[in-house]
C-alpha cells in the first residue's frame, strides 16, 4: 500500500479491534497504524520469512482460543510474495476462519495501468537472480499468450531486460510500473529494447512488470501431417483426429491451425 488513504474502513478497524496483529515489519505496521490515526491495542508479533514457521502453531492456538489474528505485510497483498500462504494453508488444514481484507495490489494496478490487453493474465513472481535461470524462465514465455507481470528488484531490473531483449525478441511490449500508488509513481511502456535501454540508466523504487502476451502464429498444416495420423492410426476418425491436434497447438501456444486446413493437408498428402 503506497498511499495510507487507500486503507478500507475494514482495515482500519481491524488493526484498532484485532486480538493479535502479526506484522511482517512491526514498526512499519505501526507507522501504517499511526497514519491512520488508529491505536493497536492488541498484542504486535513479529511474522516474517526467517520466523513463519515458527509463528504458526502458537497463532493456531490464539485462534482456537477464540481470538481475532489478523496478518499485515509491508508493502503487498499477503501470500503474494509475501508471508502468509503458510498461516492461511495451517487454518484450512485446521478447519479455522480465514477471511482477506481487499486491498491494493501491485499486480492487478500495474495490469490496470500497463496500456496492454489484460484480459488474461499470469503473476510469475520475482525471475531468478542468475543470469542462466533467469533466461531458461524467459524461454518458458516465448509462447505464452497470456500477458505476465511479474516484480523485480530496481538493481536487477536492467539485467533482465536486457535478457528479455535477447530471448523475447527487442519488439514485445512491456510496461514497467514503479512506486505504485506512491508519490513518485511511474509507468514507462514500450517494447523491451526501448524499457531496456531506459532501465540501463539506474532505476529506484519497488518495480512490478507486465509482458504483452505472445501474438499467435499460424503453424503449417503439412507440418501436422504426422500427428494427425499417428491419432488416426490409434483408432481417431481424421476429423477427431484433426480436432485433437488443433487444440493440442493451441494449448501449447506453438501456433493456431484450422481444423479444416488440416484435413485438408491430410488428404492432399494420401493422395501423394
Amino acid at each position: 500500500m503506497g498511499d495510507p488513504n487507500d486503507a478500507s474502513p475494514r482495515l482500519r478497524e481491524a488493526l484498532a479491534t484485532a486480538d493479535v496483529v502479526a506484522a511482517e515489519d512491526t514498526r512499519r505496521t505501526k507507522a501504517l497504524a499511526s497514519a491512520l490515526g488508529v491505536q493497536i491495542t492488541g498484542r504486535v508479533v513479529s511474522f516474517y520469512d526467517q520466523v513463519e514457521t515458527d509463528r504458526i502453531p502458537g497463532l493456531l492456538d490464539e485462534i482456537r482460543a477464540g481470538q481475532r489474528v489478523l496478518l499485515v505485510t509491508d508493502a503487498g497483498m499477503p501470500s503474494v510474495s509475501d508471508p502468509g500462504y503458510r498461516l492461511v494453508a495451517a487454518c484450512a488444514q485446521a478447519n479455522l476462519p480465514v477471511t482477506c481484507l481487499p486491498g491494493p495490489s501491485a499486480v492487478t494496478t500495474a495490469l490496470a495501468l500497463s496500456g496492454l490487453p489484460v484480459e488474461r493474465f499470469c503473476f510469475d513472481g520475482f525471475p531468478p537472480r542468475k543470469r542462466g535461470p533467469r533466461q531458461a524462465w524467459l524461454r518458458t514465455l516465448v509462447a505464452e499468450q497470456r500477458a505476465v507481470a511479474f516484480f523485480e528488484a530496481p538493481h536487477r531490473l536492467a539485467d533482465t531486460l536486457a535478457d528479455a531483449v535477447e530471448v523475447l525478441g527487442p519488439q514485445r511490449l512491456a510496461a514497467v510500473c514503479r512506486e505504485l500508488t506512491k508519490t513518485y509513481e511511474e509507468v514507462r511502456r514500450g517494447t523491451l529494447a526501448d524499457l531496456a535501454e531506459w532501465a540501463a540508466e539506474g532505476v529506484r523504487g519497488e518495480i512490478t512488470v507486465v509482458l504483452a502476451g505472445a501474438t499467435p502464429t499460424a503453424a503449417d498444416p503439412e507440418d501436422l501431417v504426422d500427428a494427425v495420423e499417428k491419432w488416426v492410426s490409434q483408432g481417431v476418425g481424421l476429423k477427431d483426429a484433426c480436432a485433437r491436434v488443433a487444440a493440442e497447438e493451441q494449448a501449447e501456444g506453438t501456433g493456431t491451425v484450422s481444423k479444416r486446413a488440416l484435413y485438408e493437408a491430410v488428404l492432399a498428402a494420401r493422395s501423394r
